[in-house]
């Protein structure tokens, strides 16, 4: 059985990212984005609430392993994904993989919902903690 190690969410508004997309274009996208991330967004109807969708869930699995943007974690360091049901799964490679390793978190589970004007997302971090019971 897994013990909870780690919970983080976030709230982000659409227009903040549509803007942010629109001011900075590619360079923003690929700063942020995985070429899979980029991918998904761009062939989605509403393609801004998933780019934003995809920035909150970064931002609650950075809260969920308690380090924020530091430890050499870049944007591309978390990378979300989809199985073929939709379901969202988080991968790490970088500084936050290094992260995930030290603090021996098993698994990242991740929620993410969106609407017009905002996306909110939820991470757990799953592992094996060092307490006796």
């Amino acid at each position: 059985m897994s013990d909870i190690l780690g919970i983080g969410t976030d709230i982000t508004e659409c227009l903040r990212i549509a803007r942010m997309i629109e001011r900075h274009g590619e360079l923003f996208i690929n700063r942020v984005y995985t070429p899979e991330e980029i991918r998904y967004c761009r062939n989605r109807a509403q393609a801004t609430q998933h780019f934003t969708g995809r920035w909150a869930a970064k931002e609650a699995v950075l809260k969920a392993l308690g380090t924020g943007w530091r430890r050499g974690i870049t944007w591309r360091d978390v990378e979300v994904r989809n199985e073929a049901s939709g379901r969202p799964v988080v991968a790490v490679r970088g500084g936050a993989k290094d992260v995930v390793e030290q603090l021996g978190i098993t698994k990242l589970l991740v929620s993410i919902s969106h609407c017009r004007t905002h996306a909110t997302a939820y991470a757990v971090a799953l592992g094996e903690s060092d307490r006796q019971e």
